[in-house]
């Protein structure tokens, strides 16, 4: 049976290094078996942002792939705080915020870049209830960010 991290490496990805958090909160707060994630925007390997606004600098399919790095950055946070992502029972509830013109409709086609990654490494647990939201504007006018709710072992 293979691991997240072995379905992550079939989908030709890593994880990222953990970033810090950009102002007076923090990545992670855990109640129970719930992990709360906090938001997220697609973070480069060179520590800059993707930046740019959907239906007009930013395409969807750059959207998509915006979304899936905010996916890996929240997966990078989960194996520091958990050290397996094998204990992640399941991908609970996900909000992810489009930055994009007014007239700009497909907001899920974005967020798929999340959900297809959370269901590529954990199958079935990584289904989950979701909103996808614009908006006219997100910190530093990165294109995407994603904050999760997750399920994890005791």
């Amino acid at each position: 049976m293979s691991t997240p991290l072995d379905n992550l490496a079939k989908l030709g990805l890593s994880l990222p290094q953990t970033s810090s958090p950009i102002a007076n909160y923090v990545n992670a707060v855990r109640t129970g078996n719930l992990i709360y994630l906090s938001g997220k925007g697609p973070l480069l390997p060179d520590n800059t942002y993707i930046t740019g606004k959907v239906g007009a600098e930013v395409s969807i399919e750059q959207g998509y792939e915006a979304a899936r790095l905010c996916g890996l950055h929240h997966l990078a946070v989960l194996q520091s705080e958990l050290g397996d992502l094998g204990k992640v029972k399941r991908i609970v509830k996900v909000l992810g915020l489009v930055n994009c013109i007014d007239t700009f409709t497909k907001q899920p086609a974005v967020m798929n870049g999340y959900s297809d990654l959370m269901a590529g490494v954990f199958g079935e647990k990584g289904k989950h209830a979701r909103s996808a939201m614009g908006t006219n504007s997100l910190p530093g006018g990165i294109p995407v960010e994603v904050e999760v709710i997750v399920e994890v072992e005791d």
